[in-house]
């Protein structure tokens, strides 16, 4: 076994290089920058490109110009980034551009501490667009998990021609650990599906039972037309409600209808526990440990632990869900995905923990909210 000593950046840089990606744009900012600073040494060496734009919005469209172009591309921020990454976002699910984009989220709102993390942005991952239209979020707990997810990041986003969010945080993303990348699972890695076809190209035309157009790059020999106002199969501009709507449909389809196939998550301890903790992202380091302490004091609790955090990955809260009389959702927000575990498991008593203020939720907190005896009551 080789251990490699990387930080949660580092971890993302080379799974995105291990699944094929070869141009990255960014611009600096805390605590996403190791990610632009690892692209730059693993890239150009490979023949791939790393460019630093003028703004967040310039590299997240240069990512996208790539991507049109038939590369695959990350760009990397923080929460300001996301912010102005909006209408680029609306673009590429509009128009079915891959793209990864991680988010290694700070203590917000605004400015707030470059150097504090939290989860504060999860909602904003799923709404920040217009059109409110489902996009993949994933989220890891550590290194390991940076690189394996980074990797499925990428595959999804190929498979279903979409942006895919990797929502790391300061305590993910600048952790350094061992890391045995070799002994990690590696995803086989998926590209795009090609069009093959006779007669002009449609760009957002489906085979029957599919939904998710065969791409060609723009720039080749075949005309390829794109936009990102309401089209047809066609790509020309529309407002046929017809065309619109179905359309619209399918864009929701294609991912709502195959989230058991990335529903990722992790589940520890008995099935039939009384509690069951809910958590992702780093706050899960936290939650082990004080699942591994409760259970040593014989308390019947269970702990999951969501890497697909949208589309919310219901199948997997209910069977987990589905013998515990009381459940605890733990964030390091004031409340975000909380509500959807409610909404999935309703009428099943629903608790929530958190805190936004810099300060990670420790293992002992878990377990006294666990313990303490109004655990039957709402949150």
């Amino acid at each position: 076994m080789r251990m490699n000593l990387m930080d949660g950046n580092e971890a993302v840089a080379w799974g995105a290089y291990d699944a094929g990606c070869r141009f990255f744009a960014g611009y600096p900012i805390t605590p996403a920058t190791g990610i632009f600073n690892a692209m730059l040494d693993l890239l150009p060496p490979a023949g791939g490109v790393c460019l630093q734009g003028e703004d967040e919005i310039a590299s997240i469209g240069m990512c996208l110009g790539a991507s049109m172009a038939g590369h695959k591309a990350m760009t990397a921020t923080s929460g300001p980034g996301i912010s102005l990454y909006s209408e680029h976002i609306s673009f590429a699910i509009g128009s079915e551009i891959p793209v990864v984009i991680v988010d290694v989220q700070r203590l917000g709102p605004s400015t707030g501490s470059a150097t504090r993390g939290a989860d504060g942005d999860i909602q904003f991952l799923r709404w920040g667009c217009s059109g409110g239209l489902p996009v993949v979020v994933l989220a890891p707990a550590d290194a390991a998990e940076c690189y394996w997810l980074t990797r499925q990041a990428f595959n999804l986003a190929e498979t279903y021609r979409c942006p895919v969010f990797v929502a790391s945080n300061k305590e993910v993303g600048l952790t350094r650990e061992g890391v045995d990348v070799a002994s990690l699972s590696k995803p086989e890695v998926q590209s795009r599906t090609q069009f093959k076809g006779q007669g002009p190209y449609l760009p957002f035309a489906t085979e029957p039972g599919q939904d998710v157009p065969e791409f060609l790059p723009i720039g080749g020999q075949d005309l390829v037309r794109q936009t990102s106002s309401t089209h047809g199969a066609d790509g020309y501009i529309t407002t046929n409600p017809t065309f619109i709507d179905s359309n619209i449909q399918r864009l929701q389809r294609k991912l709502l209808s195959e989230v058991d196939s990335f529903s990722f998550s992790m589940f520890y301890g008995p099935e039939q526990a009384r509690v069951m903790i809910v958590t992702y992202g780093i706050t899960a380091r936290s939650a082990r440990a004080a699942l591994h302490s409760l259970m040593e004091k014989g308390f019947s609790a269970s702990l999951l632990v969501l890497q697909t955090i949208w589309p919310v990955p219901e199948a997997v809260i209910q069977a987990k869900g589905a013998q515990a009389e009381h459940v605890l959702v733990v964030e390091m927000n004031l409340g975000q995905l909380v509500h959807e575990v409610e909404r999935v498991l309703k009428p099943k008593p629903v608790r929530f923990l958190g805190r936004m203020n810099g300060q990670l939720i420790t293992p002992n907190e878990i377990m006294e909210a666990v313990r303490d005896e109004r655990l039957s009551a709402e949150y």
